[in-house]
C-alpha cells in the first residue's frame, strides 16, 4: 500500500520542532527521503482533514493533544493542511475510530490501540505494556527499532485501510482507584473495574470483572456503581475526570501502563493522495505531539497530587512488593498464553523483548542508582 516506512533514525524531536518553526515561517519545506516542495505552490493541493477523537478535547494533555495537531500542522503548512476536531460521539463513537478511518467515513482519527484488544490480538503492544518500557525506551523501539514499522505491519496485515503514526506519549500512569484499601490479590476478587488494554486481561485473571470504557463513560458508571473501580491515566488527567469525589484510594505505580502512546490514524488512501511536503509536515508535527506530551506529563503531575492528599482527600497507595509480584507474574502467563495463539504478537513481542534485551546493557550502564537522583 505504499505506507510502510523503515524506523530510520532514532527520534530527533528538537530538530522536529526547529524544523516546523522554520517551515511555518517560511512557507516550505521537505525531507532527505521525501523531495522538496514548497507548500505553499499551486501543484500542492490544500487538503481538509475531519478528524475523529477518542477524548473529549476538554481533558488536559490527551485530549488537548488533537486541537494542538490541529494548529500547529495548520500554521506549520501555511494553512496547506486544515483538521477539523470532532468530539467523541459527535460523527462516531469513542471506541470506532479505526473502523470509521479505514472505511473513508472521515479521514483521520486520534485513539488509543489498546482499545483494538477485541479486534486485533497484538494491538496493545503498540500503546502500552504491563512491566514494559518507559517513554526513551519505548520510543527507541518504536523510531529505532522495529516498533513503528511492526505497528504499521499490523494494520496492513489485519486489513485495516490506515496509516499510523504516533501523535502523544504520556508518562506512567496511576493504577487505579477505589473505594477502599486493597491489601492483598484476594481484595481485588468480584470488583468491577474499567482497565485498558493488556492490564484489563491481567485483572481478569484474578477474578475482577473487567470493562472497557471511554472517558466520558467512566464517572457516570462509578456514579451508578456499574463499575467500582477504574484507572484512566495519570493525576492530572484523572483530577479533570473528577474520580475524588467517588473514590478516594489512589494506587501507585502504574505497573500496566509505564508509558502509554496515542495514534494518529489517516486513511491509506488519503495518506497516499498526499504529497511528500504534506506527510512530511504531518509526521513532524505528531513527533512535537510526542514532545510536548511528556514534557507536559512529567511536568504536571506534583502538584495535582499534592491537591489530591490536601484538597481532594484522597489517600495516595503504593502496591506491595508482593502484589506487584503477582502482578507481573500474571502478565507473563497473559503474554505467553497470546504468543501460543496469535503469531503476530509472538513476532512482535518478541522483537520488543530483545530490543529491550539489548537495552538494558545501556540502561544499566548510563542510569544513576534510584536513591542518587534526589
Amino acid at each position: 500500500m505504499g505506507r510502510v516506512k523503515a524506523p530510520g533514525q532514532i527520534i530527533r524531536s528538537l530538530a522536529a520542532l526547529a524544523l516546523i518553526v522554520t517551515l511555518s515561517s517560511c512557507g516550505g519545506g521537505g525531507t532527505a527521503t521525501s523531495g522538496s516542495r514548497d507548500t505553499a505552490s499551486p501543484e500542492t493541493k490544500p487538503v481538509k482533514l475531519k478528524l475523529v477523537s477518542s477524548y473529549n478535547t476538554s481533558t488536559p494533555i490527551i485530549g488537548s493533544a488533537a486541537l494542538r495537531f490541529r494548529d500547529q500542522l495548520e500554521t506549520a503548512s501555511g494553512g496547506n493542511l486544515k483538521v477539523r476536531v470532532y468530539e467523541p460521539d459527535e460523527l462516531v463513537g469513542a471506541l470506532e475510530v479505526l473502523d470509521a478511518v479505514s472505511a473513508g467515513k472521515v479521514e483521520a482519527g486520534y485513539t488509543g490501540a489498546g482499545f483494538w484488544l477485541g479486534k486485533i490480538t497484538a494491538a496493545p503492544l503498540f500503546s502500552a505494556v504491563p512491566f514494559g518500557p518507559d517513554t526513551n525506551e519505548y520510543l527507541a523501539w518504536f523510531y529505532y527499532g522495529n516498533g513503528l514499522k511492526l505497528y504499521q505491519e499490523m494494520y496492513d496485515q489485519a486489513g485495516f485501510n490506515v496509516k499510523v503514526l504516533i501523535l502523544t506519549m504520556l508518562p506512567p500512569e496511576t493504577s487505579g482507584w477505589f473505594a477502599r484499601e486493597i491489601n492483598s490479590i484476594e481484595d481485588l476478587k468480584g470488583l468491577k473495574m474499567r482497565f485498558y488494554g493488556y492490564g484489563g486481561d491481567v485483572m481478569e485473571k484474578l477474578g475482577v470483572s473487567v470493562s472497557v470504557l471511554p472517558g466520558g463513560e467512566i464517572f457516570p458508571s462509578l456514579e451508578k456503581r456499574v463499575i467500582d473501580a477504574t484507572e484512566y491515566s495519570m493525576p492530572a488527567i484523572d483530577e479533570n475526570l473528577q474520580f475524588y469525589k467517588l473514590v478516594k484510594y489512589n494506587y501507585y505505580p502504574g505497573w500496566h501502563q509505564q508509558a502509554t502512546a496515542l495514534e494518529l490514524l489517516i486513511n491509506g488512501d488519503v495518506w497516499d493522495g498526499l504529497s511528500p511536503a504534506q506527510q512530511a509536515l504531518i509526521e513532524m508535527t505528531c513527533r512535537d505531539g510526542v514532545v510536548e506530551s511528556i514534557a507536559v506529563g512529567e511536568g504536571s503531575q506534583p502538584a495535582v497530587i499534592k491537591r489530591n492528599l490536601e484538597e481532594h482527600g484522597v489517600t495516595n497507595e503504593v502496591w506491595p512488593p508482593e502484589i506487584l509480584e503477582v502482578f507481573r507474574k500474571t502478565w507473563e502467563t497473559v503474554a505467553a498464553e497470546q504468543s501460543a495463539k496469535d503469531p503476530f504478537f509472538k513476532k512482535a513481542w518478541e522483537d520488543l523483548q530483545a530490543f529491550r534485551k539489548d537495552y538494558r546493557v545501556w540502561g544499566k550502564l548510563s542510569r544513576l542508582p534510584a536513591d542518587m537522583k534526589e
